[in-house]
């Protein structure tokens, strides 16, 4: 039984690390998430600015 617990619990370690190291390269979702969070941004500093704060 421990054999099998321990070839479990490498294998676990080797998915994770796989996935944990996943593609580099950022993909359209990715990059349209990131534009509507800068235009939220920038819309919030507009209305910062016009109230004054």
């Amino acid at each position: 039984m421990n054999i099998v617990k321990g070839i479990g619990i490498v294998a676990c370690v080797i998915l994770l690390a796989s996935f944990t190291t996943g593609c580099k390269e950022k993909g359209p979702a990715e990059k349209a998430g990131e534009q509507i969070d800068k235009a939220a941004e920038k819309a919030g500093k507009k209305v910062d600015e016009l109230l004054g704060k």
